[in-house]
């Protein structure tokens, strides 16, 4: 094996350490709630049972909701975004940067892509050779090109993006009250073992620790859920909320937000009895969305969310992009706009996008 694979693998296995920690954690607190405190100390058996009832239904919800988020595939660009072959040998052939952007500009005229660089440049990917949709970032960790990336977690070992994002948020809601669970029904015997009214047993050390534990999670994670939440409402990125997106116009900040109802629809879907489930039900494809900044009539701006992110990304996508102008980014600007992707054929709504 060569040097280089043998430090590819070593650096791939370092990256699961964090997910193992978690697990063991998880392991640990389940025997310490079950068996210490379930089985030894608690002597009623309607409140062993109910104890017991509660934490199993979180616990599943959250086992759930995690290992969706671990192993969900994140979504990459379809091929429609790669540079034909023609323009591709011509971009490799040319040395002169103003000479490979004038190619890149000719491409994406005919993609819904209105995000640049800082500079103005078109934003293209060099390492997956093609131009990345509005949101999309190359992460370095998973060697790919991530729609709508929010960032890379070490603690799923996998990028939160497009096609994982609610599950993400469910991980955080579900872990939160998982840890909230085990806070509230083991404080009574937290009391009671640290002003020794209840004998000093083995169980003890476990049920001390776990409490410490478990609030010290729910802290952190409620802390970081709240967060995530303000940039669903917000409907931004971390990345976004970092560096603001780039239009024709400029930066704006939130040149995505369509109004919290809606930002919290594109990552929840429209169904609500979907909402606590980790099982996707976002909106749209994760390669075009609905912005601020571009102007259509509204008949035609029906017709386009009515099919915007229905089409399948592991083909060519035949594209049509609406023509727009850019206008002002003021926060009382109403008008709606549109970036999308229409298909013909056979259509899908996927929470894998390949």
């Amino acid at each position: 094996m060569a040097p280089h694979q043998a430090l590819r693998c070593c650096k791939r296995a370092i990256n699961w350490v964090p997910v193992l920690f978690v697990n063991l954690v998880v392991g640990w607190s389940y025997y310490a709630y079950v068996v210490e405190l379930c089985v030894y100390t608690i002597q009623n058996h309607a409140e062993r049972i109910s104890y017991l009832v509660v934490f199993h239904a979180f616990l599943m919800m959250f086992l759930w909701s995690y290992w969706k988020t671990i192993w969900s595939t994140p979504a990459s660009p379809s091929q429609a975004f790669s540079l034909p072959r023609m323009e591709k040998e011509l971009y490799e052939r040319e040395e002169r940067a103003e000479m490979q952007q004038e190619i890149l500009k000719k491409v994406a005229r005919t993609l819904p892509v209105y995000t640049r660089m800082p500079d103005g440049a078109i934003r293209y990917c060099k390492p997956c050779q093609l131009i990345k949709p509005d949101r999309c970032h190359h992460c370095s960790t998973c060697e790919r090109c991530v729609l709508k990336m929010d960032h890379h977690c070490p603690w799923v070992n996998n990028c939160i993006g497009f096609s994982n994002y609610k599950f993400f948020i469910l991980f955080l809601t579900y872990a939160s009250l998982h840890c909230l669970v085990i806070c509230a029904t083991v404080t009574q015997y937290f009391i009671k073992f640290w002003t020794k009214k209840l004998p000093d047993t083995h169980a003890k050390f476990h049920i001390l620790f776990l409490f410490f534990v478990a609030a010290l999670f729910f802290i952190s994670i409620a802390s970081l859920l709240s967060y995530h939440l303000w940039l669903v409402g917000k409907n931004r990125t971390t990345i976004e909320t970092f560096s603001a997106p780039v239009f024709t116009s400029g930066r704006d900040k939130s040149g995505f937000s369509l109004g919290c109802s809606r930002n919290l629809t594109e990552v929840f879907g429209d169904r609500a009895k979907y909402w606590i489930l980790p099982v996707f039900s976002g909106q749209g494809d994760g390669q075009s969305f609905v912005t601020r900044l571009v102007h259509i009539d509204p008949e035609q701006a029906n017709s386009v969310l009515h099919h915007n992110g229905k089409s399948r990304t592991d083909g060519e996508p035949k594209l049509c992009t609406v023509e727009h102008t850019s206008e002002g980014t003021d926060e009382k600007d109403n008008g709606l706009s549109v970036s999308g992707t229409l298909a013909n054929g056979p259509q899908q709504v996927g929470g894998q996008c390949r």
